[in-house]
């Protein structure tokens, strides 16, 4: 081997370890982060973090900006929020919009859930398509029941700003079934598990 093709050699085995940490970790690689709270590949184990599998990527990129502006109540996602770049945010919601989403079947309430349905499909179904599922309003249909209340919480509390019209609808439901309507509306989401033509599971 010549001298200047060992030096050629050798000057590509020196840029490559610097091309790898220019192009920096994959989204894949980023979502890896995001299992401890939110499960593998999107799919929540836990009763206070949604599942992210199969959530719509501008829904994704809006939550994480509002966390990174403090706009969104939480208890540490605002921070975790600020260390990833438009980019790779960008990257992750694609990632997570490709997952399967795998739902956990949870105890309800098989009357108040039929009071949800009924609920639902009235004053939430024009936003929250097929009965809650992933969509450009979030996904609503089997997340864990705490996590709906402890949002809704918010919600109520004014510790997170309502989306368009949601106060609306949501006013419209307390006044048709009082106090009963948002757990009726939790437990008809919660008890939704079952797989749909997609693959994702719902009732």
């Amino acid at each position: 081997m010549t001298k200047n093709i060992r030096y050629l050699l050798l000057g590509v085995l020196v840029l490559l370890p610097g091309a790898a940490i220019a192009a920096g970790p994959s989204a894949q690689a980023l979502a890896f982060t995001c299992a401890g709270c939110h499960g593998t590949d999107g799919s929540s184990v836990g009763p206070s973090s949604p599942s992210i599998a199969g959530m719509d990527p501008d829904v994704f990129i809006d939550a994480m900006n509002g966390y990174r502006a403090d706009q969104r109540n939480s208890t540490i996602m605002n921070r975790i929020a600020r260390g990833y770049s438009d980019d790779q945010i960008e990257g992750m919601a694609w990632f997570f919009a490709r997952q399967r989403l795998d739902l956990k079947s949870q105890p309800h309430d098989a009357a108040l859930a039929t009071k949800g349905a009924k609920l639902h499909e009235k004053h939430c179904e024009k936003c929250h398509e097929e009965g809650g599922r992933p969509g450009d309003a979030g996904t609503l249909a089997g997340q864990w029941m705490p996590y709906l209340e402890y949002t809704m919480a918010d919600f109520l509390t004014g510790k997170r700003d309502w989306p368009r019209k949601m106060e609306r609808k949501v006013d419209a439901a307390t006044a048709e079934q009082g106090e009963q309507a948002i757990p009726a509306l939790i437990h008809y989401y919660g008890s939704q598990h079952r797989p749909d033509d997609r693959g994702n599971q719902h009732d």
